[in-house]
């Protein structure tokens, strides 16, 4: 069944704002099916598949849309949608333009140049070449390219993995176990879950397994203090909560009221009691101060390029630049020494992100370490030994969807270590004068 030809005049109009890059490409996609409500949920579903398609394969589609007849939008358009449902599949088209489409989608592309193959701006690429090598990074870059499956996270304060896996199969949704993290479990199509009971009363939540295995490394227990210092929308602060079987106090701190308000209808899901959301004006709050040496974990999941989640978001490897990353590094090193001041002797601090780039993350800890003597970085592979995560890992969790079947995840394990009692009173006394 052909698609109307309508659905191409869809497509050209929220492509042609996406690809000025002032926003998220899923916001601006979000507005526009907002505008059109009478586009039905296939047709919906198709003009999203080919805008990703098309974030995804920029860079090969730009250089082929140089042929053809009819303006770039409308060719890189064609592109988009004979790569989400085929040549066949689309209405309205002139003789021409299926000729053209049918050569173009027919190009063997395993003879295009590396970066083609890549479908990566210029200055990301170089990046990857020069620590990675030709090989893993373009094997790297093609994952990247890949749309993620759906990973669902159990709340075992519901639930259980198995009993999970059984009830979603009566859907029928097929659902496999993640392979590291114990709470994870693997959809490999994706089906639509928010009208499952099952999502609907919190025993499941959609979360990346690679994002459940940061909440694991936290390693947060029953009865402890502990923070989410940039919690967003709280997926990692619901899977810490769990973690601690609803005991003790969980703090979720973030500087955006609006993505904290997001949290709180999850909350009500999860059956969590003991999280606390917070809304601080900056990393330098006064609420974090009156906190200074009194938690026992703290997790950073820091402000980053996002590059690790190119597989959800491809849009952000064309909106990001290497200013923008050099922006965030200042802004990463002062919220991780922030947050460390929260962690009493004897504590654990998790440094994360969602990104790939050795200066937002290795370089970020190292600068760390340097300047703070009273922290020592704890070997990822001793945590995931502890967690019993069958992971191997060297003194860094580094997470890669080539390799791992995650979006691309690192973290560091910090310790702050035991002082001398007559010098963790005279710090906290520092700390409240300067409130």
């Amino acid at each position: 069944m052909r698609l109307p030809p309508a659905i191409l005049v869809n497509t050209e109009e929220v492509l042609r704002e996406i690809l000025r890059f002032t926003g998220p490409a899923d916001g601006t996609l979000s507005r526009y099916f907002r505008d059109h409500p009478r586009l039905g949920s296939r047709e919906r579903g198709v003009v999203a598949e080919a805008v990703y398609g098309l974030l995804r394969n920029k860079a090969v589609y730009t250089n082929f849309s140089e042929s053809g007849i009819g303006s770039p939008m409308r060719r890189l358009s064609l592109l988009g949608l004979a790569d989400a449902v085929g040549v066949d599949s689309l209405g309205g088209l002139t003789e021409d333009e299926t000729a053209w489409l049918q050569r173009v989608m027919e190009i063997d592309r395993t003879h295009l140049p590396l970066m083609m193959k890549a479908n990566l701006p210029e200055w990301l690429w170089t990046k990857l070449l020069e620590r990675f090598g030709e090989e893993d990074a373009l094997a790297l870059a093609m994952s990247l390219n890949t749309p993620a499956p759906l990973d669902l996270r159990v709340n075992t304060i519901k639930g259980d993995r198995e009993t999970v896996i059984t009830t979603l199969a009566q859907a029928p949704i097929i659902a496999e176990p993640t392979p590291y993290s114990s709470t994870g479990l693997r959809v490999r199509k994706k089906p639509s879950i928010q009208n499952l009971p099952l999502f609907k009363d919190g025993t499941i939540e959609v979360q990346d397994e690679g994002s459940q295995l940061l909440a694991q490394l936290v390693g947060a227990k029953r009865g402890e203090m502990v923070a989410d210092f940039c919690a967003g929308a709280g997926g990692k602060t619901l899977a810490l909560g769990a973690l601690m079987r609803n005991t003790g106090r969980l703090y979720a701190f973030d500087i955006s009221e609006k993505r904290l308000a997001k949290l709180k209808p999850r909350m009500a899901r999860s059956g969590l009691s003991n999280v606390h959301p917070v809304v601080i004006a900056h990393e330098k709050d006064a609420k974090i101060k009156r906190l200074a040496g009194k938690l026992d974990r703290v997790l950073v999941d820091a402000p980053c390029s996002g590059l690790g989640t190119l597989r959800r978001n491809p849009d952000v490897k064309w909106r990001q630049t290497p200013e923008g990353v050099a922006e965030l590094n200042v802004k990463q090193a002062s919220i991780l020494a922030s947050a460390a001041r929260m962690v009493k002797p004897g504590g654990r601090l998790v440094y994360a992100t969602c990104s790939i780039l050795d200066e937002e993350n290795e370089g970020i800890v190292q600068a760390f370490l340097a300047e703070h003597a009273d922290y020592a970085l704890v070997p990822a592979s001793q945590v995931l030994a502890e967690q019993k995560v069958d992971l191997e890992m060297g003194d860094y969790l580094k997470l890669y969807p080539h390799l791992h079947q995650t979006d691309g995840f690192f973290a560091a394990i910090l310790e702050r270590k035991k002082a001398p009692a007559k010098v963790v009173v005279e710090e906290v006394a520092t700390e409240a004068e300067e409130d």
